[in-house]
């Protein structure tokens, strides 16, 4: 989190001017529509005061994809959140202070991120956010929070340099750089004879352009030849050239770094043109979402995991018992990692609170001291006891290697994790 930003675009600059702008007097803070749906078209002229004092429950905003080919992983995200208010609220909230959890869509863009957080901050007036999905996302809409000095924690950001946008951005999600390796190692563990390797990545999406490079990094790390690196758009529905090109070079092993939806369809091409080998799945098909994609030829992808639904531990017990009975699957990595961003919030609030009253700081105070309280706490949550360093860098230990499981007729699947 460096005091200097990047520069960012004139767009970004506009943004970051209305949100610095503010009218006179003082208006009570109160939460918003909590719709999962609630969604805004305008582009966030609202420059009304952001002082005040909190009033009911307390805001937090969610900013994640919840339409777009991205929501098949931001839907995992509004499902962990909703969990995690009913579960916290369950316990008393912040001291007997309620949260009420604040959704904006910010569908699949750079654009509809920035229209959500700009929503979230000046409208709704929430006291931080969770978000948004991707890390090409953050890159444009975390500098506009930053700013206006309210505090983000990341879900699912694992691109290089995210903590590094400013201040007020920490994340909960380990960085690639840590995860990737682990599954790139377990193949070799189930085929030591591989030898080559084909990498393919999806060249519109930050973070699948800075996981590859972990990939890639890896592979040559390994002692393994890397035989071919194909490109693709995550809007791409046919991959029949790059997989061609890949299987030509008879590789034993496969890597792809993009999302659910063309993450799966490549897979499933790569099977139906004859590819037999390995194939590891990067951290954007991450979901079981993937699984109606790529259906039976879903079967065998490795991923690395920063969260399994065994891990042990009373908070991840809880979440896994309120997943399973409300959606009849255990628990994705994505709505852990957004159940624990929400946590963070509710025990940094309630830690702040004994300290100095939250109900009784200003608006900008509040979020101030917020972020420095965050960055302080030691967490337990389903992903095991996590910290920050100073910069909001998430420190984790736990991280893990699941397997696709399909049943022969694919109707069903499931992630098992290689002990």
């Amino acid at each position: 989190m460096n005091n200097a930003i990047a520069q960012t675009t004139a767009l970004l600059s506009t943004c970051a001017l209305l949100l610095t702008g503010c009218s006179s007097g003082t208006k009570t803070v109160t939460s918003a529509n909590n719709s999962p749906n609630s969604t805004t078209n305008n582009t966030a002229t609202d420059t009304a005061a952001t002082t005040g004092t909190l009033s009911g429950a307390i805001p937090i905003g969610i900013a994640v994809a919840q339409t777009s080919n991205v929501a098949l992983l931001g839907q995992e995200q509004v499902a962990g959140a909703k969990l995690a208010e009913k579960y916290f609220n369950s316990k008393g909230g912040v001291n007997g202070t309620p949260i009420k959890l604040v959704f904006q869509d910010t569908s699949g863009d750079e654009a509809g991120t920035i229209n959500a957080f700009q929503t979230l901050i000046n409208k709704d007036k929430v006291i931080g956010i969770v978000g948004p999905t991707l890390s090409q996302q953050a890159f444009s809409a975390d500098p506009i929070a930053e700013r206006a000095k309210v505090p983000i924690i990341g879900p699912s950001n694992t691109a290089k340099n995210i903590p590094e946008i400013g201040d007020y951005v920490a994340r909960v999600s380990a960085p690639v750089s840590i995860v990737a390796p682990n599954s790139v190692k377990a193949a070799l563990k189930q085929n030591p004879q591989i030898k080559k390797v084909a990498v393919l990545y999806a060249q519109n999406d930050a973070f699948s352009k800075s996981e590859t490079e972990i990939f890639q990094q890896t592979v040559k790390d390994q002692g393994l030849e890397l035989v071919t690196v194909q490109k693709f758009q995550t809007s791409d529905t046919d991959f029949q050239s790059q997989a061609t090109n890949a299987i030509n070079l008879k590789p034993d092993l496969v890597i792809i770094s993009g999302l659910a939806a063309d993450g799966g369809n490549l897979v499933r091409q790569l099977r139906e043109l004859g590819y037999k080998g390995l194939i590891v799945g990067g951290n954007g098909l991450n979901t079981s979402n993937l699984l109606p994609v790529c259906k039976a030829l879903c079967d065998g992808v490795l991923i690395a995991q920063a969260y399994s639904p065994e891990h042990p531990g009373e908070i991840n017990a809880a979440f896994r018992k309120a997943y399973t009975e409300e959606y009849k699957k255990e628990p994705p990595q994505f709505s852990a990692q957004a159940f624990t961003a929400v946590q963070v919030y509710v025990e940094a609030l309630q830690a702040l609170d004994k300290k100095s009253k939250v109900n009784k700081l200003q608006l900008p105070e509040l979020r101030t001291e917020l972020n420095k309280q965050i960055l302080v706490g030691q967490y337990n949550t389903p992903l095991g006891e996590i910290g920050f360093t100073p910069i909001g860098e998430v420190v984790q230990k736990d991280f893990y290697v699941a397997q696709i499981k399909m049943a022969k007729d694919g109707s069903q699947g499931k992630f098992t994790f290689i002990k």
